[in-house]
């Protein structure tokens, strides 16, 4: 079996989280409600700052800051997943199709088993994964200009003054 090594000390996390076989509904409105709403649901649980945050068709990236002393990210992304999957299968989302292992282990097939995860080094890493995470649209050809896309915190960036005059073609280089 394989051994996922996880960082469990320092504060600021970048992920990539992954829909089952990469199925694409998670822009479609009933999956962004059910997502909006455990996402507070486990944010007001085990508190954590969304510093960016990009939602794509079959995956979504982010970066959080927990609080000081508090390097539990797995447990908020098990609570986001666990909840999520049987809220949108009530209200009628569609799972996928799932293997022999995940029938036996009970697992709907909503979400990817495991996710990627990034622990921030410096601020040029954060800016790095922040760039990324707002590129990414643009990267997997779902919009033409990062200003295009809904889904995501570069209008609030933008709102903030950063991104005025900003080249994109160096962005595309981390993952």
């Amino acid at each position: 079996m394989t051994n996922y090594r996880r960082s469990y000390n320092g504060l600021t996390y970048f992920f990539t989280v992954v829909t089952h076989n990469r199925r694409m509904f998670l822009k479609d409105t009933l999956a962004r409600q059910c997502l909006r709403q455990v996402w507070k649901e486990v944010q007001a649980e085990y508190p954590f700052e969304v510093i960016a945050f990009c939602l794509m068709p079959e995956h979504l990236h982010c970066m959080w800051r927990l609080p000081p002393e508090d390097v539990n990210y797995s447990r908020r992304w098990g609570l986001i997943k666990k909840r999520f999957s049987p809220l949108y299968i009530a209200r009628g989302g569609q799972e996928s199709p799932q293997s022999e292992s995940r029938v036996k282990k009970r697992e709907v097939g909503i979400w990817q088993r495991r996710f990627y995860e990034h622990q921030v080094r410096d601020e040029e890493d954060l800016k790095n994964y922040i760039d990324y995470t707002h590129y990414n649209p643009v990267k997997h050809g779902y919009a033409e200009s990062v200003f295009d896309w809904p889904w995501f915190t570069i209008h609030k960036y933008h709102r903030l003054g950063h991104y005025r005059e900003f080249d994109w073609n160096a962005v595309d280089t981390l993952e």
